[in-house]
């Protein structure tokens, strides 16, 4: 089976360095000149049209929802039904126009140089109050992995590159790809929430590596994607966390809510 290779990450960099030396930044939503704004990835009009996660929100999922709600915490009609095995998510952005139009730009269309600016924004995670009081934590950071078929189309996996930006931003941080997916699934996104859970039973373990199994004992962990919809991924990620790995807290982090 052939590996992806390991310095292609790096030829990627260079390549996106060198581009920026001769070509004038262009925003990567509207791509207009950006020399003006001072701004690096985004103009000012761009940036405004993202849209901020704020209360009121699922306390498990991180699910948002407009207008009042009188409770001062609240669980959705998801989360109540499902028996998720993650403590808690948490997303800066929702997922939808130019949010949405960046992750699928980057997770789909090879657009590799966004991970500077997607992976970027998940330390803006620490505003959310429930993560925020963990902030001095020993946390590993740990992405959810792809099958290596997947891999291989794909060419890289989007949550190990938006952890390794995370990871420089956070240097304290301990990183390890600590799970594996043993199992080739159908794209989570064209299934309904049943079809989801069955197509990831048994899909994920705990990395055959001693070395990086025993980093998650008692650990907590920042699981590490770039969408959270339904739950279902992260939550088959952190079951194997806790039950095969020993983890004792298991946060998920992704850029958007979906």
């Amino acid at each position: 089976m052939r590996k992806p290779l390991p310095w292609l990450g790096t030829l990627r960099s260079l390549a996106d360095g060198a581009l920026g030396a001769i070509y004038p930044r262009i925003c990567a939503g509207c791509e207009k000149p950006l020399d003006a704004s001072g701004e690096r990835w985004l103009c000012p009009e761009c940036r405004a049209g993202l849209h901020r996660i704020e209360r009121p929100y699922c306390d498990v999922c991180g699910q948002p929802y407009s207008g009042e709600i009188s409770l001062s915490s609240f669980q959705c009609s998801n989360c109540s039904d499902l028996d998720l095995a993650f403590d808690f998510a948490v997303a800066p952005w929702r997922a939808e126009g130019l949010a949405r139009e960046l992750i699928h730009g980057f997770k789909y269309e090879g657009r590799h140089h966004l991970r500077a600016l997607l992976g970027g924004w998940l330390p803006l995670a620490f505003d959310d109050p429930r993560l925020a009081k963990f902030a001095d934590a020993d946390w590993l950071l740990t992405p959810v992995p792809l099958h290596p078929r997947r891999l291989r189309e794909r060419e890289y996996n989007q949550a190990a590159e938006l952890c390794r930006v995370f990871h420089r931003e956070r240097p304290r941080f301990r990183v390890a790809d600590v799970l594996e997916r043993v199992r080739y699934t159908s794209r989570q996104a064209s299934l309904d929430r049943e079809g989801r859970l069955k197509n990831l039973k048994d899909a994920f373990r705990l990395s055959q590596s001693p070395r990086k199994r025993d980093r998650v004992r008692d650990r907590e962990v920042l699981l590490i994607d770039d969408v959270l919809t339904t739950g279902t991924t992260a939550s088959e990620c952190a079951r194997v966390l806790r039950e095969e790995g020993g983890a004792s807290k298991v946060v998920v982090i992704t850029v958007v809510r979906g």
